[in-house]
């Protein structure tokens, strides 16, 4: 009878352990830190694809400007390997276009907030940044078209990377006499809102 009850018992923990190593592989730690320049994998490409921009945007010309942020309204998203923002205000219109480059920065830290992930551990802050070249149209092509950005998609979550993690993107957009920024949220999808 006790082998029969330990058998049952190694039977159990073989199929409970590994799920229980799943769960954990999403943990984050104390202390977190990750900072990586690399090609992006396939899944975070689909990762990337997921990601819809918020119907709205706001360009700023830069500190040494007088000039007031203006809001915009916003259509685009990564097509291939090319995203495309689509301002617009009133008749005034725009497309700024943004070269996929081979390699991304992926930075990952604690902040030391006190806030915890689902995942367990601390709520970790997260970026992936891109820098390439870039070409404008319309009104963000003032001055000469600008041939050099600066993205970054910002966002929380734990050591496993999801779409839904990002929530906030910005672009700096530079050339020979333009230089702006664009900023604005990443839109949440039907499950993000249920999950609030």
């Amino acid at each position: 009878m006790k082998k029969s009850k330990l058998a049952v018992v190694l039977v159990i923990s073989v199929f409970v352990l590994p799920v229980q190593a799943l769960a954990c592989a999403c943990c984050s730690d104390e202390n977190e830190y990750g900072i990586a320049f690399r090609r992006p994998t396939e899944y975070e490409r689909v990762m990337l694809g997921d990601m819809k921009f918020a119907p709205s945007a706001t360009k700023f010309e830069g500190p040494a400007s007088d000039v007031s942020p203006a809001n915009y309204q916003l259509t685009g998203g990564l097509n291939g390997s090319i995203w495309k923002f689509n301002l617009r205000e009133g008749s005034k219109t725009g497309t700024l276009t943004l070269t996929m480059p081979v390699k991304m920065l992926n930075y990952v830290v604690d902040t030391h907030d006190g806030e915890k992930s689902p995942g367990g551990g601390p709520l970790l802050y997260k970026e992936w940044r891109f820098e390439g070249r870039a070409s404008a149209t319309g009104f963000l092509r003032y001055g000469g078209s600008p041939n050099s950005f600066f993205l970054v998609f910002q966002g929380r979550g734990n050591r496993c990377d999801n779409a839904e993690d990002f929530s906030h993107w910005r672009v700096e957009v530079k050339g020979p006499r333009t230089r702006y920024v664009l900023f604005g949220e990443l839109a949440r999808t039907t499950a993000q809102a249920s999950d609030h």
